[in-house]
């Protein structure tokens, strides 16, 4: 009988306390952002105001690709250490120039931008319409390129040739900085990714023009920061 009584109270005890945690962790789940999506990492939940026009401009233009808030808030931390021009290659709606606008710190820094898809250009430019430090063309971002060198300089690492090392190296300037986007985080090196090595993230993490490091910005997602010698 004791034995029992034991058990029982032991159970309503565990029982207690894991309605108390998952209490706990329901209060503090993350609240939806504007995409959605939940934040895979600390932080508050308000978005700058810029960002917040950047997003109701891809719902109204249907346009859903674009950087996730973590790498976002990495690019404004990382948009207030520069003047300059900065410059992200294909802007979509414009999230992630938003982010980078939204860490300016003065008129001595500008950003540049270029979307070929004219219905999404469009979008962008509505965006920053009144804005007299960013600059959105509806072209190929290909047209940035003699337009830098750059301070700082966004890119997606959806098409790996296109942001090859040896192509983006002259575009920064000394000290200037790179952000690669849309890496899965991994452990192995060389860095593996669908079974093949990652060559893109090799080359980049071993050029000895830059100083990279690939960092976690959610569970399942990272991002590169190289700096220019």
């Amino acid at each position: 009988m004791m034995e029992e009584t034991l058990r029982r109270g032991a159970a309503a005890v565990s029982t207690s306390v894991h309605d108390a945690v998952v209490s706990h962790v329901e209060t503090r789940r993350p609240a939806l952002d504007p995409t959605g999506d939940t934040r895979g990492m600390s932080a508050p939940p308000e978005l700058p105001d810029v960002v917040h026009r950047a997003f109701d401009a891809s719902r109204r233009a249907g346009y859903v690709s674009f950087c996730r808030n973590e790498t976002g808030r990495l690019l404004a931390a990382l948009a207030a250490t520069r003047e300059g021009t900065m410059a992200e290659f294909g802007t979509g709606c414009g999230v992630g120039t938003a982010w980078l606008r939204s860490g300016v710190r003065n008129d001595k820094a500008r950003i540049l931008t270029a979307e070929l898809n004219p219905k999404l250009a469009a979008a962008a430019i509505e965006t920053f319409d009144d804005d007299p430090l960013v600059d959105v063309l509806e072209a190929d971002w290909s047209t940035l390129m003699d337009k830098g060198p750059f301070s700082l300089l966004f890119l997606d690492s959806g098409d790996p040739s296109a942001v090859a090392v040896d192509k983006i190296a002259d575009l920064v300037e000394p000290g200037g900085i790179v952000v690669l986007d849309d890496f899965v985080p991994c452990e192995m090196w060389p860095p593996i990714t669908s079974g093949r090595v990652d060559t893109l993230r090799e080359e980049w993490l071993t050029d000895e023009r830059f100083t990279t490091v690939e960092v976690m910005v959610a569970a399942d997602a990272s991002a590169l920061i190289a700096t220019r010698r």
